[in-house]
Order: structure tokens, then sequence, then C-alpha cells
């Protein structure tokens, strides 16, 4: 199962399936993510706006690459 969100001009996805709740995601990015009740990582609701180098960060430090980053153009910028 994924997730997915346009952030801050980003498409980032979640792959649930991956995410083993390490939370250093929701430690770099506390704005954007948050650890849900059925123990996996998912977006905040309403998703705010942020910096895209913070966002781009989060996910990349994602320790299973459970998080995903594409530009507008389709290239791939994390993990």
């Amino acid at each position: 199962m994924t997730e997915e969100r346009t952030i801050a001009g980003l498409r980032v996805l979640i792959d649930k399936t991956l995410c083993v709740a390490f939370e250093t995601c929701v430690d770099l990015a506390p704005d954007v993510f948050h650890l849900a009740a059925d123990g996996v990582i998912t977006f905040i609701e309403p998703t705010p706006e942020i910096e895209r180098a913070r966002l781009i960060e989060a996910c990349k430090a994602c320790p299973v690459d459970a998080l995903t980053v594409y530009d507008a153009s389709g290239a791939q910028l994390a993990p």
C-alpha cells in the first residue's frame, strides 16, 4: 500500500509495506509526517508546505527507503 502527496512541488510517496516506524522522517519533518495508530508513518492532514530541502532530507533519512520523492519532471530525488 502506498500513500502519496504533492508537497512543495514534489511528489512524495510512503510505501507502507516497507515502513518499520523508525520515525526518522518524523524527527526531521514533524509538520509533514507522523506515526499513525496502525504503527506506520503517514502524512499530517492537511499536509502543510515545507522547505523542499528539509523534506528531501527527511525522506532520504529513512533507513528502509520507504519514502520516495520525485520532482515535477519525474526525476527521483530520494532515496
